[in-house]
């Protein structure tokens, strides 16, 4: 585990003194600007893929989240699911919270929205499930009266470590600054397995934790089979919330870094990531 941990943080170092290119891993944009295709919607309540009220949708080359045809919000927490499967890599959205909450949204879910990753697939989530035991990446707009961070940790049906103590805690502060009203956010997430999870607030990193685990509680509706306290969390799925309150986003895109980090990748090699975590370099330290 110490070597393991010394390798992880040499990669997110300024290591690349001494590199020599040869390969780069460019930015994959999950959503095309046109449609759907690649994702699942999961709305609680419905059937996958069952999209109620067409709550997700594309709008002039953003994909948004409404609820103009919801009479009564009645909790249907909704996800739209890019499909596959991912373990090492780093997410990025830029968002924004619009117009008035979803009717009897509640108080909490006011310009609440989230990523969630190392979730469990959307296939095997309950019919009346709320939210995918996963980590969620609390996205968060000001209410105009406090302080309100953005990229915050949520845990549903999960725990991570923080400075070595296993946090039970549902959701935990970043220190981000706060974003009021409908401007651009950009979120983004380093995740390396079960090993480091990084979250950034237009390019600030504001939190950082350990050991993603299944576990805790704040999760209703699944299979308690899925939720197994204690088993580390090192691949899963990646998910965009509904939670009340709309919201849009503009991008969505993937830096895939297995074949930079994971030694049990089939293309593994002594790979480095360049300091400003754009891309992946292959090279040796001198």
């Amino acid at each position: 585990m110490k070597l393991k941990l010394t390798a992880l943080f040499c990669l997110i170092s300024i290591l690349s003194f001494g590199q020599k290119k040869s390969e780069k891993q460019e930015w994959k944009q999950l959503f095309n600007g046109k449609n759907l295709d690649g994702w699942d919607v999961k709305i609680r309540g419905n059937d996958l893929n069952d999209n109620f009220g067409n709550t997700f949708r594309v709008e002039d080359g953003k994909m948004v989240v409404r609820y103009d045809k919801y009479d009564d919000f009645k909790q249907k927490y909704g996800h739209i699911f890019y499909k596959g499967d991912f373990s090492y890599y780093r997410i990025a959205v830029e968002y924004r919270f619009v117009g008035d909450q979803a009717p009897k949204g509640e108080g909490w879910a006011l310009r609440n929205s989230g990523i969630m990753v190392h979730g469990q697939p959307a296939a095997t989530m309950g019919k009346d499930q709320d939210f995918p035991a996963s980590i969620e990446v609390q996205l968060l707009g000001g209410d105009g009266t406090n302080k309100r961070t953005t990229c915050n940790l949520c845990t549903p049906g999960t725990n991570v470590v923080i400075d070595g103590k296993l946090i039970t805690a549902h959701c935990i502060n970043s220190k981000s600054q706060t974003y009021a009203g409908d401007q651009w956010v950009r979120a983004e997430v380093l995740v390396l397995g079960d090993s480091l999870i990084q979250h950034y607030a237009n390019g600030e990193m504001v939190l950082a934790y350990n050991k993603p685990q299944l576990g805790g509680g704040n999760v209703s509706g699944h299979d308690p089979a899925v939720v197994i306290a204690g088993k580390l969390l090192d691949h899963g799925s990646i998910s965009l919330q509904s939670e009340s309150h709309p919201v849009e986003f503009r991008k969505v895109e993937l830096l895939d870094l297995k074949g930079c980090m994971d030694p049990k990748a089939t293309n593994y090699k002594s790979y480095y990531v360049k300091e400003d975590n754009t891309a992946c370099t292959y090279g040796k330290k001198k």
